[in-house]
């Protein structure tokens, strides 16, 4: 049975969530410059004076000879109308005409003497005049706002240092879900709390309880703690704020905290969301007596972070989620009860857990049926979901250099050599000599761990040059190993000085082979 299509979530102070489409402020200025512009061209076009243009002698011409018939007189031309006769006996002449008037006071007599009917006329100059004054007010209008625009946009300026620099993103864009991250089997059911409060909170509250108000995810990295808060918005289907906790720091004094003030109005204004800040540490450093005093700016930030987290109303769906990998360097005020009161450990993953994020991974790839991603989960212990995604990504580029269709057993195993060890060096080209060096040296490590019984097993040895090792020897524990003894301790200090004791014993001097090794 499909599932029904969830309810339209709307803000409560009214409105959708996402608000009302505003007008961009630059469209109105241009529509009234065009409009000015548009009443221009349309006085231009009827008040522009019609006929030919003559030159005032040829007027006079005219007027003496008592070709004209008629003529408006204005403040800067003179319009006239020639008799029928004149236009006949002229060629190409014009029953119009104009002419631009210059001083002449016997005019009107000429006039009267040739009986030419005449007027004058009072030209209507309030566009121009208009324009005069109009034209460069809204220049510096446009102006002044196209810098004020600059100085408090969002791109950047002196105005929108306050500004909080957190990406939002809607309630529809988060697409990862629970299903998207493997290997925190234990993280992802402690979370999923969370996402029951953002879906039902009357559930909690009708009891009387109250969500935590801050989640910190603490882990190596690598291990999926953006992926998993990002995992937790998309669940719940409510917007994401993300950002850095380095970018509430700057230079200016007052900067940082201003933009912790504007994150959680727009938390607020959008809730229930949930604000995701990554590396938290760079933020929320325990606080120190500094010699130069104790008003430094990321102090008043993290003070203004403490501050937001006790004045806002967990009720409200205010979710704040942070992630580390140094939760020891944490102000231990940020960890009390009451802000970031609990803290779910993301850590690297099992092998079980390690096969599951692999089937994730291989979906956008084609893999050929021969690959066991269980045997590929064994030999990449220590791995991070991150490692793993960079492995299956540098085992399809071997398998593209090697003109396959698909990815092969062999692009697993070159692609954990190149993620472990480092690039095949190709350049590097060894003598004899330096090349029986190597392989004493690196027989030395495997004859070793093979007879010891706290070692772990040689899974390859090689005398290829990887990074900066000229070779390696490569061993891989049975399974996953939480606890360490000392047994095992000594056992792999041995193994470590394997090839530095067989150089000595079988080539009688040392190589500078050994210099990692010590």
């Amino acid at each position: 049975m499909a599932a029904p299509n969830p309810t339209p979530r709307f803000n409560p102070r009214g409105g959708d969530r996402r608000g009302p489409a505003t007008p961009r402020p630059g469209l109105s200025l241009w529509y009234a410059l065009g409009f000015i512009l548009l009443l221009g061209l349309v006085q231009m076009y009827y008040l522009a004076p019609g006929g030919r243009a003559v030159p005032y002698s040829e007027f006079k011409s005219l007027l003496r000879n008592g070709s004209l018939a008629e003529v408006s007189v204005g403040d800067q031309t003179i319009r006239g109308t020639l008799k029928d006769s004149a236009v006949s006996t002229s060629q190409g002449a014009q029953k119009q005409f104009t002419t631009n008037r210059i001083d002449d006071p016997k005019l009107v007599e000429e006039l009267e003497a040739q009986h030419v009917k005449y007027s004058g006329e009072m030209m209507n100059r309030w566009l121009p005049e208009l324009l005069g004054w109009l034209l460069p007010l809204v220049f510096f209008v446009a102006i002044w706002g196209f810098f004020f625009r600059r100085m408090g946009g969002a791109e950047g300026g002196v105005m929108s240092f306050a500004r909080s620099r957190a990406k939002v993103f809607a309630d529809d864009e988060v697409k990862v879900r629970f299903a998207d991250v493997a290997g925190v089997d234990e993280a992802r059911e402690e979370l999923k709390e969370i996402v029951e409060f953002l879906k039902n909170p009357k559930k909690y509250t009708n009891l009387g309880g109250k969500i935590p108000k801050g989640v910190l995810l603490v882990g190596p990295p690598g291990t999926g703690k953006t992926l998993l808060a990002r995992a937790v918005a998309g669940e719940a289907h409510v917007p994401f704020f993300s950002l850095s906790g380095s970018e509430f720091v700057e230079m200016f004094v007052g900067v940082g905290a201003a933009r912790i003030r504007d994150l959680f109005q727009q938390a607020e204004a959008k809730a229930p969301c949930i604000v995701f800040i990554d590396e938290l540490d760079a933020l929320g450093k325990a606080r120190v007596q500094s010699p130069v005093g104790s008003h430094e700016e990321r102090e008043q930030t993290l003070n203004q972070l403490l501050a937001e987290m006790d004045g806002f109303d967990s009720r409200k769906g205010v979710i704040i989620m942070g992630a580390t990998n140094r939760p020891e360097v944490l102000d231990p005020a940020l960890l009390r009860p009451g802000r970031f009161d609990r803290q779910v450990l993301v850590d690297k993953p099992d092998v079980k857990g390690r096969e599951e994020i692999l089937r994730i991974h291989v979906k956008g790839v084609k893999i050929a049926s021969s690959v066991d991603l269980k045997l590929v989960a064994a030999r990449t212990a220590g791995f991070a979901g991150a490692d793993l995604a960079n492995l299956v990504n540098e085992a399809a580029l071997f398998a593209v250099r090697r003109g396959s269709k698909q990815i092969e057993r062999i692009d697993f195993e070159n692609a954990r050599d190149r993620v472990v060890m480092g690039a095949r060096r190709e350049s590097l080209v060894l003598s004899a000599e330096e090349r029986r060096a190597t392989a004493i040296h690196e027989a030395g490590h495997a004859v070793v761990a093979n007879s010891l019984s706290h070692a772990d097993p040689v899974h390859k040895i090689s005398i290829i040059s990887r990074g900066q090792a000229a070779g390696y020897t490569m061993k891989l524990p049975g399974e996953d190993k939480h606890f360490h003894s000392r047994s095992e301790f000594v056992d792999d200090l041995a193994v470590m000085l394997g090839g530095y004791t067989v150089e000595k014993e079988l080539l009688g001097e040392l190589t500078t082979g050994a210099s990692n090794d010590l």
